[in-house]
């Protein structure tokens, strides 16, 4: 048999190749591919901001009444719960 790398002739019982160290046969067993992990930046991110944004206009009503807008508490209760799933989804991934 001939070595597919150097071109050496071996034995045809060979494993590997004596001169070179390459394999005769191709490996059984193909190691599994490793996924690339991606930075979770941008959910973190965009849960902070919610969370911060749901502070925000919590918080708005209690310091200037006067200036509260009909809106802002009902918009604050929805920022929080989309927050809330956010987590939820992330804890539940890992």
């Amino acid at each position: 048999m001939i070595c597919r790398q150097c071109g050496t002739e071996i034995a045809d019982k060979a494993i590997v190749c004596y001169r070179c160290g390459t394999a005769t046969t191709d490996p059984i067993r193909r190691p599994a591919p490793i996924r690339s992990r991606r930075t979770p930046l941008l959910s973190t991110a965009a849960l902070v901001l919610l969370v911060l944004a749901a502070l925000f206009l919590g918080e708005a009503g209690r310091i200037a009444p006067q200036y509260q807008a009909s809106w802002e508490v009902p918009a604050a209760g929805v920022l929080a719960a989309i927050a809330l799933v956010l987590v939820i989804v992330r804890v539940a991934r890992r």
